[in-house]
């Protein structure tokens, strides 16, 4: 006997592949939110380094029935080099990302973290030799000049926590490029293996040095970082399976709508109307790049 499936089920299978592409980029832009807003919030007491690690930690645990249930033959590769080079650059980016949430309006951070892809552009063509025409230039241009709007160096003091971010996304934008080099020959299966994998063999290390010993709230607290980090990355991931690239990317700018709420309502901290205007400025460019390379794709 067959039972049919569950209203919830019915509804999901219902959407056009595109609506539930844009249901699964809300969802993934509310996971990140929440995880950068907790982030903040439990560095209060325990140091970025030791979230970084536990993040990573817990969502390996989160990963783990969907490797049982694949088996572990997507490890196979003649690319661990390329993948532990990876992993270990993303730990980098991860330790200088949450460091800057930290100690920088979360907001602000936040807005910077859209100029990965610029980044990536810029790279994609000394790197890969890829063919940008004026457009496209003009576009990287006015998306770093959007940076610019955000920081306004000379009339408020550049901070720390902005730095690293702009560090880390530079540091995303080689990542960007290695993974566009290693889809080249890796499923995405392996690529997501062994940067979960990786990302916690890697900063266990760093994070023994600095480690204390949280509070019962913290780990709770820091269990739901792990979990909303991972839901967000799958929920990105498949996405991008759903739909096109251009007609969920758009929604992606949600992060820093919902960042905004969460940080005025918990820590006061309300973005000013440049810090808005630059970040659209960032976000239209990175967004036009990926439209342009899909046309030429």
């Amino acid at each position: 006997m067959t039972h049919a499936p569950a209203a919830p089920v019915r509804i999901w299978r219902s959407l056009t592949p595109t609506m539930r592409g844009i249901a699964l980029m809300i969802v993934s832009t509310l996971g990140f939110a929440g995880m950068h807003v907790l982030i903040r919030y439990v560095s209060r007491e325990v140091d970025p380094i030791q979230i970084a690690f536990l993040r990573n930690f817990f969502g390996l645990i989160v990963f783990l029935p969907i490797f049982m249930r694949e088996g572990f033959g997507f490890l196979r590769t003649d690319r661990i080099v390329m993948h532990g080079v990876r992993a270990g650059l993303n730990v980098i980016a991860m330790f200088a990302y949450f460091t800057a949430l930290s100690i920088a309006p979360i907001a602000r951070v936040t807005a910077l973290a859209f100029s990965a892809p610029l980044f990536a552009a810029v790279l994609g063509v000394v790197v890969l030799h890829e063919r940008f025409r004026a457009r496209r230039w003009a576009a990287i241009v006015i998306g770093f000049v959007g940076t610019i709007v955000i920081l306004r160096p000379g009339v408020i003091p550049l901070d720390l926590g902005s730095v690293l971010v702009l560090f880390s996304a530079g540091v995303w934008g080689v990542i960007m490029i290695m993974i566009k080099v290693l889809s080249r020959t890796e499923s995405s299966m392996t690529i997501t293996g062994y940067m979960n994998i990786l990302l916690s063999v890697l900063s266990v290390g760093p994070a023994l040095y600095v480690w204390s010993a949280p509070s019962a709230e913290m780990w709770a607290w820091l269990v739901l970082i792990g979990v909303s980090g991972t839901i967000a990355q799958i929920a990105l991931a498949q996405s991008f399976k759903e739909a096109e690239t251009t007609a969920v990317l758009p929604f992606d700018f949600l992060k820093l709508v919902w960042v905004t709420l969460m940080g005025a309502w918990i820590f006061a901290e309300i973005p000013d109307l440049l810090t808005w205007v630059g970040a659209a400025i960032v976000f239209e460019s990175g967004f036009y790049i990926a439209y342009r390379e899909r046309r030429a794709g």
